[in-house]
């Protein structure tokens, strides 16, 4: 069984950074393909960033593109975003993913099955 949890939210001013990290256990091809989900209240869930084995491809959101970096240490299978410049508009629950919806930030419709995992989330609150 796949578990994910994210780690490293916080309260920062706005200029600064933050890094999340996500430590995942199990194995499953979802763990293949991973990404930053974020929430915040009255909007959808959208899609941060995302990458695939071996960070080959890698998906921003065109909201957070120069700003975050996606990242994966699979000796320690833990997925990192380190988020700099951060704004009160990146305030958000963040969650860490694994499967079908990595995949289709990275490449569009899975070809092939691949289950969903996600983690509970972790609260990021910048001020101004």
């Amino acid at each position: 069984q796949v578990q994910l949890v994210e780690s490293g939210g916080g309260s920062v001013q706005a200029g600064g950074s933050l890094r999340l990290s996500c430590k995942y256990s199990g194995w499953s091809d979802s763990t293949k393909y991973m990404a930053w989900f974020r929430q915040s209240p009255g909007k959808e869930r959208e899609g941060v960033a995302a990458i695939s084995p071996g960070g080959a491809t890698i998906f921003y959101a065109d909201s957070v593109k120069g700003r975050f970096i996606i990242s994966q240490d699979n000796a320690k299978r833990t997925l990192y975003l380190e988020m700099n410049a951060m704004t009160p508009a990146d305030t958000a629950m963040y969650y860490c993913a694994a499967g079908a919806v990595a995949w289709a930030l990275l490449y569009g419709d899975p070809p092939i099955a691949l289950d969903n995992y996600w983690g509970p989330g972790t609260q990021v609150t910048v001020s101004s």
